[in-house]
């Protein structure tokens, strides 16, 4: 190996780095050695941000810092620094936030330049090689860049103090608190923005959002609103059946770039996986409708085939380009099929899959001629009652066939760091799958997973760490690391009534409080105190791509504090909830993940108490009742006999004194501060909960 063609990125442990280290540019990783350089060599810095499965960033490289003169003219002028976004969530947070108030948009690649100090005073995301459609090149950029800092620099520092000191102007707790009707205002923005005909919100392109359905079906569950569980299960059926579905080999793309959702964005996300498997989990529970399980089942199929190590963790992603072009590996053509399949086999598959009517929507990306997304028509084009079993048999024999020979193509690079926020999504997902599915399958995957991150991801001193790859686990953990973690360990607690999970989350939530609270504001920042100081130390309350570690640090706040019955955990979530007062005012749908913790503060909300042995029909029967139902705004405290007890009499001392009676499973539901009579019926279990919830 040629050690001479490398640049500083050789030696780290990221694969979007690593993709990086044989540029001819000067790349140096996030550290004090790159902003020392600057100072000294009085150079502004060039802060490229991206990811390892991220088209446009792999578009980017190829054009400009894969080319010679470009890299040179970086070189002469910048200090240049590469950040992964996904193992420095922290970095990208701050300088996202730049590009948002500096260009009023945002995504990746993320371009900064920035003094030595960290003042930045420029923001773009992808910038083409040379100019061309009114986007100016890096070629004509990068001399003016230098002239504007030799000879006006004065002026550019001056935008970036002003930059800076908008960044700083922090969120305040609001004098008055979100109440109901910011349930009722989220829903109505929602329903004015749905597509009635694809389904989804907005038009192109579209992303899954998984928040926003978890949001839906309790607003469903609290107002009875059909329209609400119809925006959820339109949406839910028209994805299953479009092309951001791998209908081959399961899962979801990354985004539809077109309104039908047949032409995706082709990388793959775990934390797409995890949050789109939970949303038809939580479908099927209203519904039982048998697709929604298997679209779960199919989603948990393919992460634990080609997303999961072999020591339990689950890999980031799948890129969206092999051999050079986007999509490659999913596409087919019908001489491919027919070359597969029988002559009947191929002309049944090419009818449901293949639509003439598509072609130009399927133009809107460059495939070659005659190449195709296997996608089925949306819900409303579709007879449901004509699909037969034998049919579904004959698609899933032929499915397997053309699986079969798609894994003999080049495979899409495969992001194999494991993320610690990304498997706690993961883990929870698989835990809530195991539970209503009772498939004890999800359950050891999931135990596995949280295994490996508390032997490998954790210090001594039982903090978090956020990246592993290579046997190296590395970067302090982040509030959403905690925070994901703890819904998962919430989930693993109701998947196998172990009370050690219960234990764990409760440690990780004292971390969450020592090191991430905002004491001035409320809520957490999202990095720990003792982090390294950046241009402003972010805060994040918006649920985007994935919910904000703050949303879900509230609803697992609430969680605990009824699991245990401890008013210090139940006042932790409040001081989190205040600081959303405004913002969530202002514009609520923004806050889907945070409205599902708002919904369960206020209520009704249940404590269900059951006491039996694990190992009886009766207590499996009334535990399977309670998992396969809809009741979101509810804790599950089990209470086992023998001396295994122990462990949980000690988190919930409430339920010392609570047992079976006579001598079966029973259950005692607890709702607005009283508990209903003990009852050994699961019937009745369920009829005390829907009347009080």
């Amino acid at each position: 190996m040629n050690m001479s063609s490398y640049n500083r990125l050789r030696n780290e442990k990221s694969p979007y780095l690593l993709q990086h280290a044989q540029n001819p540019v000067d790349w140096y990783p996030w550290g004090e050695e790159a902003f020392e350089r600057a100072r000294r060599e009085d150079k502004p810095v060039f802060l490229s941000i991206g990811y390892s499965t991220c088209h446009w960033c792999h578009v980017m490289e190829r054009e400009s810092f894969e080319n010679p003169e470009i890299a040179g003219l970086l070189n002469d002028t910048f200090v240049n620094i590469k950040v992964d976004r996904e193992e420095r969530p922290e970095i990208d947070a701050v300088y996202m936030k730049v590009c948002q108030v500096m260009t009023q948009s945002g995504g990746w690649p993320l371009t900064i330049m920035m003094s030595p100090d960290k003042q930045p005073f420029f923001a773009a995301t992808y910038i083409p090689d040379v100019t061309r459609y009114g986007r100016v090149g890096l070629r004509e950029m990068i001399p003016t860049i230098k002239k504007l800092w030799l000879e006006r620099r004065s002026d550019l520092l001056s935008d970036a103090s002003e930059i800076t000191r908008v960044l700083n102007i922090l969120p305040t707790a609001a004098s008055q608190s979100p109440g109901e009707e910011v349930l009722h205002r989220a829903y109505r923005s929602l329903l004015t923005s749905f597509d009635q005909t694809y389904g989804g919100f907005g038009g192109a392109p579209k992303f899954p959002s998984p928040h926003n359905f978890f949001f839906l079906l309790r607003y469903w569950n609290r107002t009875g609103s059909e329209q609400a569980l119809h925006i959820v299960e339109h949406t839910l059926q028209n994805m299953r059946r479009g092309g951001i579905y791998d209908q081959i080999g399961f899962g979801f793309h990354r985004y539809s770039t077109d309104e039908r959702w047949i032409v995706p964005h082709f990388e793959k996300m775990l934390y797409d996986q995890a949050l789109m498997a939970l949303a038809y989990i939580e479908l099927y529970q209203v519904t039982g409708k048998k697709e929604y399980e298997i679209t779960a089942r199919e989603i948990f199929t393919y992460v634990l085939r080609d997303l999961t190590d072999d020591r339990g963790g689950f890999y980031c992603a799948e890129d969206a380009d092999s051999e050079g072009m986007e999509g490659k590996f999913y596409l087919w053509t019908p001489e491919e099929v027919q070359s597969i399949l029988t002559k009947d086999e191929a002309a049944l598959f090419l009818s449901e899959y293949r639509h003439e009517d598509d072609h130009s929507v399927q133009g809107m990306q460059e495939f070659p001629e005659g190449q195709f997304i296997p996608h089925l028509k949306r819900t409303s084009d579709v007879d449901e009652k004509s699909i037969t079993t034998d049919h579904s048999g004959k698609m899933e024999s032929i499915r397997k066939k053309l699986f079969t020979q798609r894994k003999k193509r080049i495979h899409p690079h495969k992001d194999d760091k494991i993320l610690t926020d990304w498997n706690g999504l993961m883990i929870a997902s698989l835990a809530r799958g195991a539970q209503v599915f009772d498939e004890p399958e999800y359950t050891q995957a999931a135990l596995r997973a949280m295994e490996f991150i508390t032997r490998t991801m954790q210090t001594r001193e039982g903090r978090l760490l956020h990246r592993y790859r290579e046997g190296q686990a590395a970067i302090a953990g982040n509030l959403d690391d905690y925070s994901f973690l703890i819904w998962a360990l919430l989930e693993l607690y109701e998947a196998t009534f172990d009370a050690t999970h219960v234990m764990k989350a409760l440690e990780y939530q004292s971390h969450l409080f020592a090191r991430f609270r905002d004491e001035r504001s409320g809520g957490f920042f999202f990095t720990p105190d003792d982090a390294e100081t950046l241009l402003i130390r972010p805060k994040e309350l918006y649920d985007g791509a994935i919910p904000s570690g703050n949303s879900v640090a509230y609803l697992n706040a609430l969680r605990l504090s009824r699991i245990t019955g401890d008013a210090a955990v139940g006042e932790q979530a409040d001081l989190i909830y205040r600081t959303f007062g405004a913002p969530v005012k202002e514009m609520p749908s923004a806050f889907s993940q945070f409205l599902c913790g708002l919904d369960f503060a206020l209520g009704p909300s249940s404590e269900v108490i059951i006491s039996g042995d694990m190992n009886r029909e009766d207590t499996r029967e009334m535990l399977g009742k309670l998992r396969r139902s809809f009741v979101p705004n509810k804790i599950v405290v089990f209470l086992p006999e023998g001396p295994s007890r122990h462990a949980i009499d000690t988190l919930a001392p409430y339920a010392k004194s609570y047992s079976c009676v006579n001598g079966q499973a029973t259950a005692r539901v607890c709702s607005n501060y009283r508990c209903s009579i003990a009852t050994n019926d699961p019937g009745e279990m369920m009829t005390l909960l829907k009347r009080d919830g």
